[in-house]
């Protein structure tokens, strides 16, 4: 028998994910309270629902607030994060604050609250590069950048708290989310929304390597439906699922189809790969699909499309 959702907090809940969260939580009819610091979040994602949602502006690094905004909660919606690879690259002990010890007060936060249970967002990344295809959950981890350690160290600490503390976690590693309202004005965003974002301004854009990289890319309604998934189903706490489609595109065929989308002729320029980046990255969802009943259900033409159509209609603003 599947669990209901009565109250939830989301965190990190006004960013490109969690907004889609909040937005099918609300049209469930379940009582939601976003809490976003607004450092890479934006209000305007929040626009359809935001008379609907308590919004709290805060940090998951303040105790006072996170617990204030769990408290009453069934669920919790983790997707606050510092989510650049490379920024963590950069800043790893400013990332470790908001990825490691953030986590860990969300989590404590959750238990102090009585909260039933907590899903976290974690990565692909913390597979690293191994070569073998596709990744799944049993495969030992290889994490090859401070962001991936500490997606795993999120995951070890999701677990603990389910065994020693009895707080359910559901840990989803998501693969490469793409769709509407992805931030494309930073150099660190998703690729497809950088690619939508030049090919849309008829600019040339960059591509680190060869392009012959290939990604699993998931539609963020997709991501959202695992996430109610995880949040919904019993005797699945204390475990981890990949969230992708099983299915991989080479990064240089990307672009030609948002060229093509687009009706942009230019060819991309490329530059050295970036340090921490993966070659080769497909999932299993195998456990997904047994254990949570996750099903795909939008293949990548129709997510590129409505992506694309998105962009379209919201010219994005800095």
């Amino acid at each position: 028998m599947a669990l209901t959702l009565g109250k939830a907090l989301v965190t990190g809940g006004a960013g490109f994910i969690g907004s889609h969260i909040a937005e099918a939580l609300v049209a469930q009819g379940c009582e939601v309270t976003v809490l976003d610091n607004l450092s890479s979040g934006r209000l305007a994602n929040l626009d359809v629902i935001r008379e609907r949602i308590a919004f709290v502006e805060g940090d998951i690094e303040d105790p006072e607030v996170l617990s204030s905004s769990a408290r009453g909660c069934d669920t919790v919606f983790h997707q606050a994060a510092v989510v650049s690879v490379p920024q963590t690259i950069h800043q790893p002990v400013t990332s470790a604050a908001v990825n490691d010890l953030g986590t860990i007060k969300v989590l404590e936060a959750a238990r102090q609250n009585g909260v039933r249970r907590v899903v976290l967002a974690s990565s692909s990344a913390v597979y690293g590069d191994v070569p073998q295809l596709p990744k799944t959950e049993a495969m030992a981890p290889a994490p090859l950048s401070p962001y991936a350690i500490q997606k795993l160290t999120n995951e070890f600490y999701a677990e603990l708290y389910h065994r020693m503390y009895d707080l359910q976690t559901v840990c989803l590693r998501y693969f490469n989310v793409y769709g509407p309202r992805q931030d494309p004005s930073s150099p660190y965003s998703g690729v497809i929304s950088i690619f939508m974002r030049k090919a849309l301004e008829n600019q040339q854009p960059i591509i680190y390597g060869d392009g012959r990289q290939t990604r699993d890319f998931v539609f963020v309604k997709d991501v959202v439906q695992a996430n109610i998934l995880a949040a919904t189903h019993e005797s699945v706490s204390g475990r981890v699922y990949n969230i992708g489609t099983s299915n991989s595109v080479e990064i240089n065929a990307l672009w030609h189809s948002i060229a093509a989308l687009a009706g942009c002729g230019l060819s991309p320029e490329h530059a050295d790969a970036r340090p921490g980046d993966i070659v080769h990255s497909l999932a299993s969802i195998q456990r997904a699909k047994e254990q949570l009943g996750f099903q795909p259900v939008h293949d990548f033409s129709e997510g590129l499309q409505k992506t694309f159509e998105w962009y379209c209609r919201h010219a994005w603003k800095e």
